[in-house]
């Protein structure tokens, strides 16, 4: 169903509900006010005519039977009833000769009835009020029915209102839920028509922000705020195609020339032999470049094991791979005391193959581009993680060049002259997250870069 709808049939059952209750409570009250209304009528008759027939006439045969019935009778379908204190009826008067047998029905409320307190009770559409009345010492009880026809038709005509009006609400109610709907509906109308027209050419294009402050306009700036990082993850993707294609191009094209020159030109079998040993240092470059696109894609989709790691076994294995890799080359370590609570020391949660590929690419990178010293250090910090930190003493980086470090392919004005394709450090960063933790690069200008990794502790 769509939220239009729902939010139609929501507001409509909100308001109809509403509707109904005060109508309800209209209704009882009403009920209860024609209730009391008319009975304070029959208790006014029952004292009237407990004091003309037992107050002045006490009853008297004589008397009583020169009393008409218009004389005492004013209500539709009335009767009286007196009951002497022994119980038996003296006197009896009713407009319908169906009443007589209403003392029989009189009489199971004989003992609900004090001074204080009247009986009331229904007989179909007759209520007939039942009170106590003292003369002489003497109990008399006096009960007087009638119908209240007037109340009724009165009644039945507010039962008429109230039915007729609230299906007249009802129809207002439709329109003004379509109306309430369509109205704050309008704005999300609006930001779905922007963004069916935005497509993979125009990821430029931003929703309208609205006023910046209710949920719709949040929503907008939500959206807009996702619809700069596609465009900034499609730019990447473009750069990180175009500079592939260039990476790939170039030595194939080489591999190609070489090739081709040798088997035109090359006289005898030593030339041929220096072409094809450089066509297969081509051919190794294009190779390293496949595996380095691939390790960057596994990297990505990376979902380590969790398994428990000895970080530390796993930076001794990357700085001896490191020591071969680069004979000579001076690689400090130093390892920082661990918390006494610590039962296997600089434990970690994940793949081992996956952290030892990202330490070992920090370290190529510190020992490719300096000539000196690297450090690297493996320590708890305050928080109980583990964090590793790997320093160089080589000519640094500008702040531009660390602002794009971490795109793929992306390599600094000082490593030209430097093997490599600028993969090891995305690599190396999606490594990281995958296992929770977080990769920071710091460099200054001719002093040095340091990397530090930081790591959730097992």
């Amino acid at each position: 169903m769509l939220f239009r709808n729902q939010l139609m049939l929501w507001f409509m059952a909100l308001v109809f509900t509403i509707q109904l209750c005060l109508t309800a409570f209209i209704y009882y009250y009403s009920v209860r006010a024609r209730e009391l209304r008319f009975y304070h009528r029959l208790e006014s008759k029952a004292e009237q005519t407990a004091h003309l027939l037992i107050g002045r006439l006490d009853l008297k045969p004589e008397d009583l039977s020169s009393l008409r019935k218009k004389d005492l009778l004013t209500m539709h379908n009335e009767r009286i009833s007196i009951y002497e204190p022994g119980g038996e009826l003296v006197f009896h008067i009713a407009q319908e000769k169906k009443d007589a047998g209403a003392p029989t029905t009189d009489a199971a409320y004989f003992s609900q009835i004090t001074r204080q307190q009247p009986a009331r009770f229904h007989k179909g559409a007759v209520e007939v009020l039942g009170m106590q009345y003292r003369h002489k010492g003497q109990r008399y009880l006096i009960f007087v029915a009638g119908r209240d026809a007037f109340g009724r038709r009165e009644f039945a005509t507010l039962r008429a209102i109230l039915l007729g009006g609230n299906l007249g609400a009802l129809v207002l109610i439709i329109g003004a839920a379509w109306l309430f709907a369509g109205r704050l509906l309008r704005p999300l109308a609006r930001m779905v028509a922007e963004v069916r027209g935005i497509t993979a050419s125009s990821l430029r294009q931003r929703v309208n922000e609205g006023n910046r402050r209710d949920e719709i306009a949040q929503l907008a700036m939500t959206f807009n705020e996702m619809l700069s990082g596609l465009e900034q993850t499609f730019e990447a993707h473009k750069n990180f195609v175009s500079h592939a294609s260039h990476e790939l191009r170039t030595p194939l094209a080489t591999v190609l020339g070489t090739l081709e020159t040798a088997a035109a030109y090359d006289p005898d079998l030593p030339t041929a032999r220096r072409s094809m040993e450089s066509a297969v240092e081509e051919i190794q470059k294009v190779i390293d470049l496949t595996n380095g696109l691939l390790a960057l894609a596994k990297a990505e989709g990376a979902a380590p094991a969790a398994e428990r790691v000895p970080f530390d076994d796993v930076v001794l294995r990357a700085v001896a791979s490191c020591r071969t890799r680069y004979p000579g080359r001076t690689v400090q370590v130093d390892f920082g005391q661990w918390p006494d609570a610590v039962e296997v020391p600089f434990g970690t949660r994940g793949n081992e193959q996956l952290l030892h590929t990202a330490v070992l690419n920090l370290l190529d990178n510190a020992c490719k581009y300096s000539a000196g010293s690297v450090t690297v250090q493996l320590q708890y910090n305050p928080a109980r993680q583990l964090w590793l930190r790997i320093a160089d003493t080589g000519a640094g980086l500008t702040a531009a060049e660390l602002a794009r470090l971490t795109e793929p392919l992306f390599r600094g004005e000082n490593s030209r002259d430097r093997p490599g394709f600028g993969l090891g450090l995305p690599i190396t960063q999606k490594i990281v997250q995958a296992h929770g933790g977080q990769l920071r690069i710091t460099s200054v200008v001719g002093e040095g870069t340091q990397a530090e990794m930081v790591l959730p502790a097992a």
